[in-house]
């Protein structure tokens, strides 16, 4: 873990990365993307969920194809489809140590929004650790892993990318920070030996992680 004394900067997805898949609260985002599309297209719920899983596939978010494709408000869409509950996400003490421990920034970088986010970081008990949280709105609707929002991201938190960790639960979403030169860290189960090149470390508990990091 030595190989961490170089970075002052650490970054990290929301969404299954800070909280355990096993929370599900993708599934019931994905519900309400779902009747959102009801409602707002005439569509059957099968049609609805697969026009769902369709443009997630096509652009990177549900969200931006219902934008381009037929220019929908994203604003009323955010509100609509975080309006969830949260009980699932616990207080993390272990997870809330290690992220105070850390040496030097902590950021938030999610395909969700500022205020779902702080729900998660609330709820787990590490909202006050994280200096800022940049979300969906920061980067005009463009997901990762299209490299315009890490430009962004890095340009707006003057974030150097060789002193900078990023820590995700998508693969793919690892392979614009590892080409910009920062230490990537793909969190969840994952079989190590079908590992990609880009990402660096792997990780099935990330409070565990961190905490070797300061060893």
């Amino acid at each position: 873990m030595s190989k961490f004394a170089h970075i002052n900067t650490w970054v990290f997805d929301l969404d299954n990365t800070l909280y355990h898949p096993s929370c599900r609260l993708f599934d019931q985002i994905a519900e309400r993307m779902t009747n959102y599309i009801v409602n707002k297209l005439s569509l059957s719920k099968a049609e609805a969920a697969k026009l769902r899983h369709a443009y997630y596939t096509k652009y990177g978010t549900t969200l931006r194809g219902l934008m381009l494709e037929h220019g929908m408000e994203p604003g009323e869409y955010l509100t609509y489809v975080h309006e969830i509950d949260y009980a699932a996400v616990t207080h993390q003490a272990a997870l809330r140590d290690a992220l105070i421990n850390l040496p030097g920034r902590k950021l938030v970088f999610t395909a969700g929004t500022r205020a779902h986010a702080k729900s998660v970081l609330d709820n787990l008990g590490c909202a006050e650790i994280f200096e800022e949280v940049f979300d969906i709105t920061d980067c005009h609707f463009i997901p990762k892993p299209d490299q315009r929002p890490y430009d962004i991201f890095l340009k707006r938190h003057n974030v150097r990318p060789e002193t900078a960790a990023f820590f995700e639960d998508l693969p793919q979403n690892l392979l614009v920070p590892r080409s910009l030169g920062m230490t990537t860290v793909l969190v969840g189960e994952q079989d190590q030996s079908l590992l990609p090149a880009h990402v660096d470390y792997v990780t099935d508990d990330l409070a565990q992680f961190l905490a070797g990091v300061l060893q």
